[in-house]
């Protein structure tokens, strides 16, 4: 059906009376017995005259369920594609009061047909959000609201409505409680001709009241607020990056030495490149926390130093927090992954992990990150004052899969390191390749994505660690040229996450067999010719000497 035409129906005629009647009382009946409906705010919609309904938006099912709330017509915006499915659906559309948008562009016939409905004194139902979003919290709005509130001079109610996003599961509508809640009009001057940032002031000042009928309702807030604790170089970059993106940061810290450096030059005190503090991350010792208050706790120390952490923090640690672990290695002694180690001692809402090439200067400097969750919401919640900052975030729910790539491109990098000064590039290629290749057999025989290990998390990190590595590092963990680990890294914690992934490997029964030299290297049992010969026997009749073929 002609667009224009739809356009000029609902300028020049109000929805069919009978269709919407009898629609509304129908699905009003079905949604207060099936989806058990409540309705909050019913008194803020006014009987009479021009309003806009301000709502976010999670599922197709919204407009209807939004237009239990008065009963008088509401006309609302549905994406242009749906009114080329047929003519029948873009009549019974229209004559439910719907009008085509597209949402790809500035659409100033959608406009022009919602001030028509408004001059009309009507009932005009706005998604700021532009299209469906979920789960967790609540998307970005589009200034298209407050340009046309400043318009038509129209009083704007702000709507949120929850548990819709839960009702489908493919094409069956289940059962799932379903509710409304209408704030107080707000209302502004009439401007003729607003400009984009007029527009988008009003936007901003109209959205957070949606957000706080959200969250009366149980919605997820935004991370306002944020703990840190380690001062590791990837907690000091998280601080920044939270901090630029107005999240309020607390970065707490272990030891005194910790905290003193970190007062005086409010940078990570590792030797390794580092984020700068923003002055308003406030730095304090980890028994002065209140972590009640934080929505997301992050945990940047080492596999190693987890369970002293969580002993001292996770009986603090509420329902209503998530943990965002940003661990290298796993928890010794029996080789448990930092997630599920945090799951069973504390009590968080959700429990995800940062995984990628993301030491502190990536995170400064604007890299790629995954956040990896079973909680999709919660992984939201995290990456978008992550994206906020810079960065260039993934979603993935393979939690196993990322920490286990983090695993293999550290021990893949310490492979190279170990390597590569006698055995030369291919050698260092050959270990780097075998040994990663053997913990992603690892990974998925615990169950994880084999894209996982192919993308930013598992490749991608392994480039980082490598580059990172530097020329060349000691068995021990320490650098060719200085006595000190590489950057992000603990010398001894990843010796032993590396002896604890060859165990993990035998009790899945996955051959590991460049993994077990390597360990052998690193407690000295065995030689560097040794180990170079176990990633690449020499051919018949070539020995080697220190590495190098005679």
């Amino acid at each position: 059906m002609d667009l224009e035409r739809l356009h000029q129906r609902a300028r020049l005629h109000r929805a069919n009376p009978v269709v919407y009647g009898f629609v509304r009382v129908t699905f009003q009946v079905f949604f207060l017995i099936y989806f058990r409906m409540q309705r909050i705010g019913l008194e803020h919609i006014p009987r009479r005259g021009p309003v806009i309904l301000a709502a976010n938006h999670r599922s197709f099912l919204d407009p209807f369920v939004i237009a239990c709330m008065a009963r008088r017509p509401m006309y609302y915006v549905a994406k242009k594609e749906i009114f080329h499915y047929s003519r029948v659906v873009a009549w019974l559309l229209a004559a439910l009061g719907a009008f085509p948008i597209d949402r790809g562009a500035a659409d100033e016939e959608s406009m022009a047909t919602a001030r028509a409905i408004l001059a009309r004194g009507e009932i005009v139902l706005i998604f700021p959000e532009g299209t469906r979003t979920r789960p967790g919290v609540l998307g970005r709005p589009r200034r298209g609201v407050g340009r046309l509130a400043l318009e038509t001079g129209a009083p704007v109610v702000p709507v949120a409505v929850i548990g819709t996003e839960a009702v489908r599961r493919g094409w069956r509508i289940r059962p799932h409680k379903v509710r409304i809640r209408a704030g107080r009009a707000l209302r502004f001057p009439r401007v003729g001709r607003p400009s984009m940032a007029l527009a988008g002031a009003v936007t901003d000042r109209i959205w957070p009241c949606v957000m706080l009928q959200w969250e009366w309702l149980g919605g997820l807030p935004p991370a306002r607020r944020a703990t840190i604790i380690g001062t590791s170089p990837r907690g000091t970059g998280l601080a920044a990056c939270l901090s630029r993106a107005g999240v309020e940061v607390d970065l707490a810290y272990q030891t005194p030495e910790q905290g003193h450096a970190l007062q005086a030059a409010r940078e990570s005190a590792r030797p390794s490149p580092a984020a700068t503090l923003p002055d308003a991350v406030r730095i304090l010792p980890i028994g002065d926390l209140t972590l009640r208050e934080a929505d997301v706790i992050c945990l940047a120390v080492s596999a190693k130093e987890l369970p002293t952490v969580l002993g001292a923090t996770g009986e603090r640690i509420t329902r209503r927090t998530g943990i965002v672990l940003a661990c290298d290695g796993i928890v010794p002694p029996l080789g448990t992954l930092p997630s599920a180690f945090a799951a069973e001692r504390c009590n968080p809402r959700a429990v995800a992990v940062l995984g990628g090439p993301a030491p502190a200067e990536a995170l400064v400097g604007g890299a790629a990150a995954v956040v990896a969750s079973l909680d999709a919401g919660f992984a939201r919640q995290l990456a978008d004052p992550l994206r906020a900052a810079g960065l260039v975030v993934s979603i993935s729910t393979d939690v196993i899969g990322v920490e286990l790539a983090g695993c293999a491109s550290y021990a893949a990098a310490l492979a190279v390191a170990v390597v590569a000064p006698d055995a030369g590039a291919s050698v260092a290629g050959a270990a780097a390749g075998k040994v990663f290749a053997e913990i992603n057999a690892l990974a998925r025989a615990r169950g994880a994505r084999p894209e996982t290990f192919s993308g930013v998390a598992g490749a991608g990190a392994l480039v980082a660690a490598v580059i990172a590595a530097g020329p060349a590092y000691r068995p021990d963990g320490t650098t060719a040229e200085q006595n000190t680990p590489p950057a992000g890294r603990d010398g001894a914690g990843t010796s032993e996450s590396i002896a604890l992934l060859l165990t993990a490997a035998h009790s899945a029964h996955v051959r590991a067999p460049v993994l077990d030299s390597l360990v052998a290297l690193i407690e000295g049992r065995i030689g560097p010719d040794q180990w170079a010969a176990s990633v690449i026997p020499p051919a018949p009749g070539v020995q080697r000497d220190s590495g190098r073929a005679v």
